[in-house]
Formats: C-alpha cells, sequence, structure tokens
C-alpha cells in the first residue's frame, strides 16, 4: 500500500502509510435492502466556466448525472437538489429547477430509479415584510414545479417562515396548507440549525423536544400525506424519542449523520430508514452493509458502516453546514471527478488539516476506492498548500 506524508495539528509532517482493504463497487437493487435508503447527492462544478463563482453557479451536467447513476447502481434512491447539492449554499431555485428537470428525465430511462427533490421556499428572501401567505405561494410555486415534472416531492425547511413566524401556529397554518395540496405523500425534512443556523427555533418553539410536539400534531392531522419524516438533529436520542411517537403509517428517515448506523439497524421497538448526506460519500460501504442487513448479517452489516461514522462525525464537524466540502473532497480522492473545485468557492471552507484527516479517516473506512489515485490527488491538493509530499 502506498505512503503520503501528511501534516499533523503541530505542524509536523509526517509519513502516513494507507492500511484500508477499499470496499468493492458492487451492483445492488433496493430490493437487497431492509430499508429504504436515499442518498443526498452533491452537484460537480464546472472550474472551465468563464464566470465569477462565488456569485453565479457553472455546474458539470454530464458529471452530475452521472454521479446519480452510480448511486442507482449501487441500489441507493437519490435525494435530489437538497442541501448536500449546496442548496442555499451556492445553488439557487434557478439552477435546481435544472437540476430537477435533468435528474427527473435520467430517472425514466431507468426502471430502478427512487428518487425524491427538494421544494422549499430559497427564492424568497427572508424580510420583515415577508407574510405567511407570501410563504405559502412560494411554497406552491416549488412543491408545483417538482410534481409537474412528475417528481416526488421533499417538503424542505423553509428560512422566510423561521423568520416570519410569531408562534407554533403560523407553521401549522402553512403545513396544512401545503399538505392539503400535495398530489402524493411527502417527505418533510426538518434541518436543525447546525446546518443551517437560520432555522434556529423551527416549529416555534426554542428547545427541539417542545418543536417535537409541533411538528407531530401536523404530521398527525396529516397522516395520509406525510410518507415520512427526515430529522437531521445529530441527536440520537431526539430521533428514536420522535420514531416511537410517529404514527404507524409515517416512516422516520435518519438524516442523523454521526449516528446512522445504530439508528438504521433498529432497536426491539423499531428503526428508521435512511435519508442521508454521507451516503453520496460512502455509497459503496452503505450498499454492502444495507445488503447485508437484508440478509440478517448485522455483524456485516456494523463491519462495514461502524468504521464509516469517524469519518461522517469529522466530515460533518461544526460548522456543519460545510460538510459539503468533505463530500466533494472524497467524490474528488475517488475519481468521481476530476477536480476539486465547488459551486460558490466552497471548497475553500475546510482547513488542510482537516482534509488530510479526512484522508486518514476514509482510508480507515475502507472508502478510497483507488489507494494510488487517492493518493496521487491528495499529493496535488498538499502541493498547492505548499507542503511536499
Amino acid at each position: 500500500m502506498p505512503t503520503i506524508n501528511l501534516p499533523n495539528p503541530d505542524r509536523t509532517v509526517t509519513p502516513y502509510a494507507l492500511a484500508g482493504e477499499p470496499i468493492p463497487f458492487v451492483r445492488f437493487k433496493a430490493s437487497d435492502f431492509p430499508r429504504i435508503a436515499y442518498a443526498a447527492a452533491h452537484v460537480v462544478a464546472d472550474p472551465l466556466a468563464n464566470n465569477d463563482p462565488w456569485l453565479t453557479p457553472a455546474i458539470d451536467w454530464d458529471k452530475t448525472l452521472a454521479f446519480r447513476h452510480r448511486l442507482w447502481d449501487l441500489g441507493l434512491g437519490v435525494a435530489e437538489a437538497m442541501d448536500t447539492a449546496q442548496r442555499g449554499m451556492g445553488l439557487t431555485w434557478l439552477e435546481a429547477k435544472e437540476l430537477i428537470r435533468q435528474a427527473q428525465a435520467e430517472a425514466k430511462t431507468r426502471d430502478d430509479a427512487l428518487i425524491a427533490y427538494g421544494a422549499g421556499t430559497d427564492h424568497l428572501m427572508p424580510g420583515p415584510d415577508v407574510t405567511l401567505e407570501a410563504i405559502i405561494k412560494a411554497y406552491e410555486e416549488q412543491v408545483g414545479f417538482v410534481e409537474g415534472e412528475g417528481g416526488r416531492v421533499i417538503l424542505m425547511a423553509s428560512r422566510a417562515l423561521a423568520a416570519a413566524a410569531n408562534s407554533p401556529d403560523d407553521y401549522a397554518t402553512v403545513y396544512h396548507r401545503i399538505l392539503s395540496q400535495v398530489r402524493e405523500p411527502v417527505i418533510i425534512h426538518w434541518l436543525g440549525e447546525m446546518f443551517d443556523p437560520a432555522l434556529a427555533g423551527y416549529w416555534g418553539r426554542e428547545t427541539h423536544e417542545a418543536a417535537m410536539d409541533v411538528c407531530l400534531d401536523v404530521i398527525e392531522a396529516h397522516a395520509d400525506k406525510v410518507d415520512g419524516i427526515k430529522i437531521s438533529l445529530l441527536s440520537k436520542e431526539k430521533e428514536i424519542s420522535m420514531r416511537r411517537r410517529l404514527p404507524q403509517s409515517v416512516k422516520m428517515y435518519t438524516g442523523d449523520d454521526f449516528n446512522y448506523a445504530e439508528l438504521i439497524a433498529g432497536d426491539e421497538a423499531g428503526y428508521s430508514h435512511a435519508l442521508l448526506g454521507i451516503f453520496d460519500a460512502i455509497a459503496p460501504a452503505a450498499s454492502a452493509g444495507l445488503a447485508a442487513l437484508g440478509k440478517g448479517n448485522n455483524n456485516e452489516f456494523f463491519d462495514l458502516l461502524e468504521p464509516t461514522v469517524p469519518l461522517s462525525r469529522h466530515i460533518f464537524a461544526a460548522p456543519t453546514r460545510f460538510y459539503k466540502t468533505g463530500v466533494v473532497f472524497l467524490a474528488y480522492l475517488n475519481g468521481l471527478q476530476d477536480h476539486f473545485a465547488m459551486i460558490g468557492g466552497q471548497q475553500s471552507t475546510r482547513s488542510l488539516q482537516h482534509l488530510s484527516e479526512l484522508f486518514r479517516l476514509a482510508d480507515k473506512a475502507r472508502v478510497l476506492a483507488d489507494p494510488e489515485l487517492a493518493v496521487t490527488r491528495m499529493r496535488d491538493v498538499l502541493a498547492v498548500h505548499g507542503v511536499a509530499a
């Protein structure tokens, strides 16, 4: 196995010998899994575009769509145009519409493509003059677009609603109007403030426990229009608590990138399905683990997924909203794109120290598909930062 010089927290640079035997790419079908599993997918930037990266996104559509096919080949679903795709952090509603349109067209070319699309209010700028009616109309526009393309909806949390709402009743009003109109049951996405500080106090309560009561009331009132809820609070205790209180017909989709292995495995009272950004980065491991769980091989499931948890916790470390950089960095190391560039210039949100530790943890998690290629590409990144590797 190859060796590479990597920087350490004390500013020294020492050799690191790779040891992980890569988990192979094996095709599976969703029917091989005992859980529904969506990977929230990233977008691939176009580094050759003549644009202002901080202002105007440029997307490599061919590479972006090819990545969706890779996830489908592994049996995973795609959660499209979500925060992992830099929604609200480089990807505007204008680009999201094109992403949804093209992804849905690709999905229609297969009979095994599970996909759902984020619909929110991010084209509506939060402000003191924004009314609940304006928020409802914004949701209606995006939900209508997704449904008009023939897609399933993931109902995203709204920054505008978080800023405008004065009480839990305001949230109930907005969600009632939208859920009363949707054609098919949706997945509600409760994104915590660690992922997006603008969503602090969502559901009109200061604590997650109190907010959970409001959210559950909304779900219970519209259980026939809710397929499930994805909560991203990075707390297994809160997720399990809410999971046990959901109506029987409503699924819990874990969004906990810190504790997903044990939440998916479940306990005597139930389990979580998955809708995870980390599954973008560790897709072959996630797929193999779910297939093992489907065969009743719980030990193999944990053997495959537990080593990825330290990597995921590192990628999603605070400030958690910058996790997309780690996801894209792994795609670059694994040869899934030819560059380490992101829309909005977001590749700059993590330090070289962070990326170096990510490299070590990815090796230990066995998710560097081609160690020689990963070393070559890591050396290029180190060289840009003035480190001889």
